[in-house]
């Protein structure tokens, strides 16, 4: 078993072997004495692992309740949120017990921002069920929901106690959700890896998985360590995500957030390269892996479109007397495994979405 160990304002460990869910309830009691847990999925993942999972958990001594949604980012938000809070009501849970997330990222993070805020903070296990979930959206503590005016809007900081990462759920991710993942993978390489750039050039992911998990968390272990609260190197992991939130917004979550981070780290390594922050060379093989791995890359969406979802999101930062007065961090590669953090203006972010292929 492959172990991470965060240290954080909660300090948790990040287990990675194929068979862990069989192993789930043993793992928790190990971290939580609770005597309930909710065990919270969706409607596409309860049915592959929901039974397995809480079996393990009543054979390790908990009395198990679950709460399951309609899976998609359309759930994310203040509707399910409430009704999960009405679930761990309806269920009396306490400060005592816990909830478990299985799942994507979506489920972990309305999961997480509900074991944040009821009874002001409960036991938080994080078991990731896609590449994506496993790789970055279960380490760091970021919890939210999405609200009409934009993404991850409401949340929290919010570390959990336990994250299990078993591979053998990724078996049955079809393509195009395994394929979201590998985004945020390649996003890691690109921020501050180059070795590991080279090693998704020349190898096929599903060939190395617990290698390709635990680089990725790693990475952002000592991200976090140094920045938890995202106030400054931890922006570095937003490579991809300053364009792609706005794609998503743009598309009204019809477009998957790996597939919107691919289009976000293309414009902004075109950008890059463009403006004179990067190489031709770095844009070209940027660009040429993002294209291997089966990941778009062409914006479809109008610049003034895409400035105003930007400027609306949690990103940016600045005067509140209208959005030219505002900054906007993004994460900026200057050469492959080499990223920085730039701010910019918001009367200048038009002319990094035209640079970055925006109509």
């Amino acid at each position: 078993m492959n172990t991470v160990t965060v240290s954080a304002s909660r300090r948790y460990d990040i287990l990675i072997e194929r068979g862990l869910l069989r192993r789930a309830g043993e793992l928790v009691r190990g971290v939580t004495n609770a005597g309930t847990v909710m065990l919270v999925s969706d409607d596409s993942v309860w049915p592959l692992y929901g039974e397995t999972v809480q079996k393990s958990l009543v054979d390790a001594g908990f009395s198990v309740c679950r709460f399951a949604f309609p899976h998609g980012e359309s759930s994310k938000c203040a509707k399910t949120y409430l009704a999960l809070l009405d679930a761990l009501c309806e269920n009396r849970l306490t400060r005592a017990d816990a909830v478990v997330a299985l799942g994507g990222g979506v489920v972990g993070d309305l999961t997480g921002f509900a074991a944040s805020t009821y009874l002001r903070g409960i036991g938080f296990i994080q078991i990731p069920t896609t590449l994506l979930a496993m790789v970055d959206s279960s380490v760091g503590g970021k919890t939210a929901i999405d609200l009409p005016a934009g993404k991850n809007l409401a949340g929290t900081f919010y570390q959990p106690w336990l994250v299990l990462c078993d591979p053998d759920c990724l078996d049955s991710l079809p393509d195009e959700i395994f394929r979201d993942g590998c985004a945020e993978v390649i996003k890691y390489a690109v921020l501050g890896n180059a070795p590991f750039f080279d090693e998704l050039k020349n190898t096929p992911p599903r060939t190395h998985l617990e290698h390709i998990i635990e680089t990725c968390v790693r990475m952002k272990r000592d991200i976090v360590a140094q920045d938890e609260f995202d106030r400054g190197q931890r922006q570095l992991l937003n490579l991809g995500h300053t364009f792609g939130h706005g794609i998503e917004a743009c598309s009204s979550f019809a477009v998957s957030h790996g597939s919107a981070v691919a289009i976000g780290m293309a414009m902004i390594v075109r950008s890059a390269a463009q403006l004179g922050l990067c190489t031709a060379g770095t844009r070209d093989a940027v660009l040429t892996l993002l294209r291997q791995y089966g990941l778009p890359g062409d914006c479809a969406y109008p610049v003034e479109q895409m400035l105003g979802t930007i400027l609306h999101d949690k990103k940016a930062s600045g005067g509140t007397r209208g959005r030219q007065s505002r900054t906007e961090g993004a994460s900026v590669p200057t050469a492959v495994g080499s990223c920085e953090i730039r701010k910019t203006p918001a009367s200048e972010i038009s002319d990094w979405l035209r640079a970055g292929g925006a109509k």
